[in-house]
């Protein structure tokens, strides 16, 4: 987490512990997930792409095998930690929990690994492994949970203590003490009847050793050959397997024995704060009754038992995130994991995570300030705030709880001060508040990360925010920078570079600068033009990626007006293709006002007869783009009923099947019944009026989300998911 992977490497492979390998399998998963070549590889040259692609081949077949080895290592420990006397014994935890909460980790790394294969059986064979490891990580909880009702039945509740506060932001050790989070303990109520655990109640410090780890055979953690595939209906037109790809192999061969096992150096009392009274705290809405103890607790004075929690915190929490904000058009891989997400309950269950000084509290900063400045970010119908707690105090964790994040992430920078990844989000925060030119120059500094899969993520950052500032130039070549620091979607990285010229081509023909528009217009047409060239070579589970997909159906679409209209290329261009890359990427919500309105000004450009001849035969889906950005902006600006009122006339008043076939736009409608929902969202005044909106709201959204299949659906759907589940959480709590 500071940079320094090599030197993390060379470490772990002196030992040979589970600990060692899953270690080292965390490495390569890093390497293999973040999927970037370690190497800057000039553009434009097909061998050194096909390089690219094999180089990240080589990454996911060593992080398969180095996880394979990590999870054969730590199966074997755990049955032999079940029957060996000696072994270590929580008061906590059944014997064996660490082992298994290692086999987990591993589990939910491969399971990662197998999707970003693009193959689709090893796809479905990492869905299967999520499954597995939600199961054992939920059997792990179960014990935390009998372990806080033991403790409950010798001491009485009491009232919640202080010492959740929050961070502050002079990330003093003190303050690192008062780290606020929680999760809550309810039991997944999908979990199936043969897999109930079997973790016996512990009293007093003495564990009982249960006889297995789950009732059910096919759940058997150490088993990864227990998965069956019998549900695939769709004929794959390659090679299930990649030749050159060996799958999960079982690595044979005994562990050492761990003794005497340290993953940090316990604390004596003498450096302990004064031990407190285990009290439990009472349910209420906001949180459940289970451990929430922090680090420094005689409840962790094992690190060991501290490991495990952090860790089951960390990986559980962040599976009922992710599945919590499946998009509707991806709801049938919740029927191969067998379970539903909680956004709530995993939220907090990462903050809990994240008072701990170890590799599982960095990760769960790292996922949480994604979460917040990313997917958050990228949403519109949120939860509010709640007001009337601190900013930074436990209860929030709805909205956007700004200084809690603040002080979490001067926190991950005092630990691990090498490391840009804290600068990552150090800009992604600041672009949130925006402040996109502070955030670009965060992101500009001459110091560079010594991980080039990092320089790429930063890179991409920085394209984003120079899309959302108008910064056309600085646009387009911190794109191109990204194709030559990553081999993910080269289409689109172009795609947006070549609406920057498209842009700029049009601001050089406003002003009659005709030499600059010449110019501008060969820059876009050759950029865009490469486009195509580029789509396809990467894929998700057997699939193009949707931005892809869209990107090649736009060149088409504007070719064929080019020759039916017998006019150029670059004129052919309807409403602004990068203001819709704005709105896809949720830009608009990180402008200013004076940034907003050069937006205006830039889909304005279309239908001024003056500038565009040919706006006159748009026809009904371009129309539709120009109305539902405006309305967009509108939203952002906080005129809300100019913006319902525009989708409704220009966009909803219209059949659906007007929007579909012969390359055209057909997001544009389940987008406007979402963007509806959203105003009306928005204009909640704490009046009684309040109640009929949300209502509303979440009609207009609900039709969004039972819309046909159309093109990025999943993008939208992610906000949907959450925009639904914001609505029905308010409606609950306000009796509805």
């Amino acid at each position: 987490m500071n940079d320094d992977l090599e030197t993390a490497e060379a470490k772990l492979s002196e030992g040979n512990s589970s600990f060692h390998k899953l270690g080292k399998g965390v490495v390569a998963f890093l390497r293999a997930a973040l999927g970037f070549e370690p190497e800057i590889i000039r553009e434009g040259n097909v061998a050194n792409f096909w390089r690219k692609c094999s180089i990240l081949m080589c990454y996911l077949i060593k992080a398969s095998e180095t996880l394979a080895d990590a999870e054969s290592a730590a199966s074997s420990d755990f049955r032999r930690a079940q029957k060996d006397a000696q072994a270590f014994h929580s008061s906590i935890y059944p014997p064996g929990s660490e082992y298994s909460l290692c086999l987990s980790q591993s589990q939910l790394m491969s399971a990662v690994v197998g999707i970003l294969n693009e193959n689709l059986m090893e796809g479905i064979r990492g869905f299967y492994k999520l499954r597995k490891a939600y199961i054992s990580l939920d059997t792990i909880l179960e014990a935390e949970r009998k372990y806080v009702q033991s403790k409950a039945s010798t001491s009485s509740f009491g009232t919640r203590k202080n010492s959740f506060d929050s961070f502050g932001t002079n990330g003093s050790t003190q303050s690192m003490k008062q780290m606020p989070g929680g999760f809550g303990d309810q039991t997944s109520k999908s979990r199936e009847k043969n897999h109930a655990s079997t973790f016996p109640g512990t009293q007093d410090g003495n564990a009982k050793k249960p006889a297995t780890w789950d009732a059910g055979n096919d759940v058997d953690p150490e088993d990864d050959d227990s998965d069956e595939f019998a549900d695939a209906e769709e004929t794959l037109e390659e090679p299930a397997i990649p030749t050159n790809y060996t799958g999960h192999v079982d690595v044979d061969g005994a562990t050492e024995r761990l003794e005497n096992t340290s993953l940090a150096s316990p604390k004596t009392p003498s450096h302990r704060e004064p031990s407190t009274p285990f009290s439990p705290i009472s349910p209420t809405k906001s949180t459940y009754l289970l451990l929430e103890q922090d680090p420094e607790s005689d409840t962790f004075s094992n690190p060991l038992d501290a490991f495990i929690h952090s860790g089951a915190n960390l990986c559980f929490g962040l599976l009922l995130v992710l599945l919590s904000m499946i998009p509707p058009a991806f709801s049938k891989l919740l029927f191969i994991i067998g379970f539903k997400g909680d956004k709530p309950r995993g939220v907090r269950m990462l903050w809990q995570a994240t008072k701990f000084h170890n590799i599982n509290g960095a990760m769960a900063g790292l996922i949480l300030l994604g979460y917040y400045n990313g997917l958050v970010g990228f949403c519109d119908i949120l939860p509010d705030s709640n007001v009337s707690v601190n900013d930074s105090a436990a209860e929030n964790i709805e909205g956007y709880p700004s200084h809690r994040l603040e002080g979490l992430l001067h926190e991950m920078r005092r630990r691990y001060p090498q490391s840009r990844l804290w600068l990552l989000e150090e800009a992604r925060m600041t672009a949130s508040k925006k402040r996109l030119d502070a955030a670009i120059d965060l992101l500009s500094g001459v110091d560079r990360s010594p991980l080039k899969q990092i320089e790429a993520l930063s890179m991409f950052e920085k394209s984003l925010n120079a899309m959302y500032s108008h910064r056309y130039d600085l646009c387009s070549q911190s794109f191109r920078n990204c194709c030559d620091l990553n081999n993910w979607s080269h289409a689109l990285y172009y795609y947006i570079a070549g609406s920057s010229h498209v842009e700029l081509y049009r601001r050089a023909k406003a002003s009659n600068d005709a030499s600059s528009a010449a110019e501008q217009a060969s820059r876009a047409t050759e950029l865009l033009y490469k486009v195509r060239e580029n789509a396809g070579k990467k894929k998700f589970m057997a699939r193009q990626l949707p931005f892809d997909i869209f990107v090649v159906r736009k060149l088409n679409k504007w070719e064929a007006r080019a020759k039916e209209w017998n006019i150029s290329f670059i004129d052919a261009i309807g409403i602004s293709p990068f203001e819709e890359m704005v709105y896809f990427w949720n830009g608009h919500r990180r402008m200013n006002d004076a940034q907003l309105q050069a937006s205006l000004a830039a889909i304005a450009w279309s239908e001024d007869p003056t500038l565009n001849l040919h706006f006159h035969r748009e026809g009904l889906d371009e129309h539709a783009i120009l109305a539902v950005l405006r309305a967009a902006i509108f939203r952002a600006q906080g005129d809300h009923e100019a913006a319902r009122e525009l989708l409704k006339k220009e966009v909803i008043s219209h059949d659906r099947a007007l929007f579909k076939n012969n390359f055209k736009d057909d997001w544009t409608c389940p987008t406007a019944h979402y963007e509806i929902g959203a105003n009306l969202w928005m204009e909640r005044d704490g009046s009684e009026r309040d109640r009929e909106r949300v209502k509303e709201a979440e009609e207009w959204v609900q039709k969004a989300g039972s819309w046909e299949k159309y093109e990025l659906d999943a993008r939208i759907g992610l906000k949907i998911t959450t925009g639904l589940e914001t609505l029905k959480g308010w409606k609950m709590e306000n009796g509805i």
